[in-house]
């Protein structure tokens, strides 16, 4: 009797500790796109935006923001939480610089409808990512050799430029990031039940940073697949 109690004590001290953690995560996240949002939105209206997509601006923000991916990715471990954050929220703002040039392209009504099109959907993946009794890592594998797959294709249809193709990418895009939402929140909910709040303020800090780009990523990249289908050109 007294093993059972332990064990369920243990059990439920673990699933709080990842209630915890995953409310870290999502606020940095909420963070993340709200910052991210806030720029495009401002950028657009002061007719930055245009200023962007006119000049090699665009090119240069899109590099800035994969070097800070990569760093915050390949380095956490060794920079401090202040850093992590630091990156997190800079990429955030150079992220809006960059999707500010899609209000040159579709309607602002589109455009939020969209969002919460793509808001819907996350939130239902992230549900049964953390209720779900399935094991999704092998999933994650099939969803990543799929992302490199839509990466490869995007590149090759940069010079096709082939509308077919297109909406071929976009279509196993949305697949592809929508499966990632439930793999990505279940492996987040596993390292919060596996002892990440014990470890300290520094390693809490720098998880939640990296829990939160992950999803920040799986939202954006949905939005801007979904968006190819539901977005009204403003032509």
């Amino acid at each position: 009797m007294y093993g059972n109690t332990n064990q369920m004590t243990l059990t439920q001290a673990r699933q709080e500790a990842s209630t915890i953690f995953l409310a870290k995560v999502f606020n940095w996240m909420a963070i993340g796109l709200g910052l991210t949002g806030v720029v495009a939105y401002f950028a657009a209206e002061s007719g930055i935006a245009m200023q962007i997509a006119a000049s090699p601006l665009f090119m240069i923000l899109i590099l800035a923001e994969l070097g800070m991916v990569f760093y915050l990715s390949a380095r956490v471990d060794k920079i401090q939480a202040s850093t992590a954050t630091g990156l997190f929220v800079g990429y955030a703002v150079v992220n809006g610089l960059t999707l500010s040039t899609i209000f040159l392209a579709y309607t602002r009504s589109s455009i939020a409808g969209t969002f919460f099109i793509t808001a819907g959907m996350f939130g239902a993946m992230a549900i049964y990512g953390l209720v779900t009794k399935r094991n999704l890592s092998g999933l994650g594998s099939f969803l990543f050799m799929g992302l490199i797959g839509i990466i490869i294709a995007s590149l090759v249809n940069m010079f096709f430029k082939s509308s077919a193709m297109s909406w071929v990418i976009s279509m196993a895009g949305v697949l592809i990031f929508t499966g990632l939402t439930a793999y990505d929140v279940q492996r987040i909910k596993t390292i919060g039940e596996q002892g990440i709040m014990g470890q300290g303020e520094e390693a809490i800090k720098k998880g939640s940073i990296m829990g939160a780009l992950t999803l920040y990523l799986d939202f954006i990249n949905l939005f801007l697949m979904l968006l190819r289908f539901f977005g009204g050109s403003r032509d």
